[in-house]
């Protein structure tokens, strides 16, 4: 028979598949300071800043090399429409709340949700 230890706290190997406790909604380090945030960029850019970044995309295909100078208007208006969105609190704990959800789902299943690309 083979042992299923691990030197892992329960927190991070207990639930039904061995990946950590499906209640458990204490924050690594790791998922606070990276995956939180990569998160909340992707949000921003998808669904905050939607015209913004269509824009400034527009602007460099319309610019091809040119798009350093010609676009400057364009990319600073994107970056203070993320960078909003990044410092704000409520959004941050929207993200954060939707992170814990995604991760004791795949928890509790077992099964990675594919993020929405568009």
């Amino acid at each position: 028979m083979v042992s299923t230890k691990t030197v892992l706290p329960d927190k991070y190997s207990a639930g039904p598949h061995g990946l950590g406790d499906p209640e458990d909604r204490s924050l690594r380090k790791v998922e606070t300071e990276v995956l939180i945030p990569k998160l909340m960029r992707e949000k921003a850019k998808t669904e905050k800043c939607l015209m913004e970044v269509a824009d400034f995309n527009r602007c460099c295909k319309e610019s091809s090399l040119l798009m350093v100078v010609k676009c400057r208007d364009e990319n600073s208006v994107m970056k203070s429409c993320l960078a909003s969105w990044y410092n704000n609190e409520d959004f941050r704990k929207l993200c954060t709340e939707e992170y814990l959800n995604q991760r004791s789902e795949y928890r509790r299943t077992g099964v990675k949700k594919a993020m929405k690309r568009i």
